[in-house]
């Protein structure tokens, strides 16, 4: 496969992933906000994990697609271009959901996927490319500010079950060849990374001496906003079958292989995707590390892991899949990124006339 077809397919998978679980973390912020009741935001201040500026600071970090620019991105989650003040739902959802300027909005990931999806009609099957096209055109038809406004359930619950349809006609309707791979890991490594990211923000929140001594049940709602963030309350439920505390959440989205919106899953998701799509898997620097950062967190599952410690454990699996990002673009992407690059700097008479 060419590195340009094969990096547009991993990037629909991740801009995809993107939107949906924005809009997921999005959803967990609104429940937040509906536990927090009148006192919600004394309620934030004792520790509610998944407040407006956790998830701002959440999707503000996330790094450029190719051709994005980094100042753009930054924007989302500056707080230095924000308001005087915390920011609040009416600021800061409008601005993940619904602002085309910010590349890490809703409907931006979504149009991306679209244009990507475009070019690869050859490659993806038709069905897949008419239910993306439709989720385009039908955030487009519609008044998307008032039904925020109104009631945002149900916008961010369209995003979900469209992404989820996309995701099913590709189980149903895609070869299992190395295309489709590249699309399975672009959407897998992007779900590790956002459930990552999200719970680096939320664990510090439940260390800090305030948590700790908040009432058992701010504790309950901190852990249910990001089972609702991820779309895991039910799967939890049936697992372990007891009330929800931070650091089982935690514990649950992060180690619980048997649910495949945790980390560790998404790991091994994305593993067989490589194996399939690389040549030489046995020889290929992201199976490799990927094998090891599987193995270290099975261990850790196995072992009591200190709360104080969670942290720590995030943020080293944090730097290790960054590692594995950055190896999956120079083995597998290159190519594409060099072509790129001699095509701007030496542009022929039909590449002026397209742009």
């Amino acid at each position: 496969m060419l590195a340009r077809i094969a990096q547009e397919l991993f990037w629909l998978g991740r801009d995809l992933t993107r939107a949906e679980q924005t809009a997921r973390m999005l959803d967990g912020a609104f429940h937040a906000d509906v536990a927090g009741g009148e006192g919600s935001a004394g309620a934030r201040r004792s520790g509610i994990a998944l407040s407006w500026n956790g998830v701002l600071a959440v999707i503000g970090a996330k790094p450029p697609a190719p051709g994005e620019e980094v100042a753009e991105v930054a924007v989302a989650g500056s707080a230095s271009l924000a308001p005087a003040g915390p920011l609040g739902r009416r600021e800061i959802a409008p601005l993940l959901t619904l602002d085309t300027e910010s590349p890490a909005s809703v409907v931006s990931c979504v149009y991306r996927a679209r244009e990507r999806a475009r070019t690869l009609r050859d490659v993806i099957s038709a069905e897949m490319w008419e239910a993306l096209n439709a989720f385009y055109l039908s955030l487009s038809r519609y008044d998307l500010e008032a039904a925020l406004a109104t009631g945002p359930y149900s916008v961010y619950q369209e995003v979900k079950e469209r992404c989820a349809l996309f995701w099913g006609l590709l189980e149903k309707t895609m070869l299992r060849d190395e295309a489709r791979s590249f699309l399975n890991a672009g959407g897998r490594i992007e779900e590790a990374d956002m459930v990552l990211r999200m719970l680096r923000v939320a664990v510090p929140v439940a260390e800090e001496p305030a948590a700790v001594g908040s009432p058992p049940q701010t504790h309950e709602s901190e852990a249910l906003s990001l089972l609702h963030a991820v779309g895991g309350f039910q799967a939890f439920r049936r697992h372990l079958r007891r009330a929800p505390t931070l650091e089982s959440v935690s514990s649950f989205l992060l180690y619980e292989s048997q649910y495949p919106g945790s980390v560790l899953a998404a790991f091994e998701y994305l593993r067989e995707a490589l194996e399939t799509a690389d040549p030489a898997p046995r020889s290929a620097p992201p199976v490799l590390r990927l094998g090891r950062l599987i193995a270290d967190l099975e261990l850790q599952q196995r072992t009591a892991v200190r709360p104080e410690r969670l942290f720590q454990i995030l943020v080293s699996v944090q730097d290790e899949l960054e590692v594995i990002d950055r190896e999956i673009d120079e083995r597998y992407f290159t190519v594409a990124a060099t072509v790129a690059a001699f095509r701007l700097e030496h542009p022929r008479p039909n590449d002026r006339h397209s742009r």
